[in-house]
């Protein structure tokens, strides 16, 4: 057993992906980002679907086509569903914000 809190780096260069355990069908991943966000212009578009939850630390996310960005603290948690256009606005600098995110192929 491993803790999802440890070994979390206090800077770096791009966001860290750690997958956790995958499956044929899903793939869980812990994503640590310290003050990152996506390049300007970009969205995610992805063929699984998603389910992310903030652990620790701060994001904000938004969705093509919605005017409001969503703002996530600790416990806050989102479905995206395949195919929905999202980027991640923001995180927190100040210290790592640490996701736990669950993928889920069709």
């Amino acid at each position: 057993m491993k803790n999802l809190f440890a070994d979390l780096p206090a800077q770096l260069p791009s966001e860290l992906v750690t997958v956790l355990a995958q499956h044929q069908h899903a793939r869980i991943e812990r994503i640590v980002s310290t003050g990152h966000s996506s390049p300007d212009g970009f969205w995610y578009d992805q063929d699984e679907s998603e389910w992310v939850v903030v652990l620790s630390g701060e994001a904000i996310v938004r969705f093509d086509g919605d005017e409001d960005p969503i703002t996530l603290t600790p416990g806050d948690h989102l479905s995206i569903p395949a195919h929905r256009k999202h980027r991640v606005e923001w995180t927190t600098p100040a210290e790592p914000t640490v996701w736990l995110a669950v993928f889920i192929k069709p």
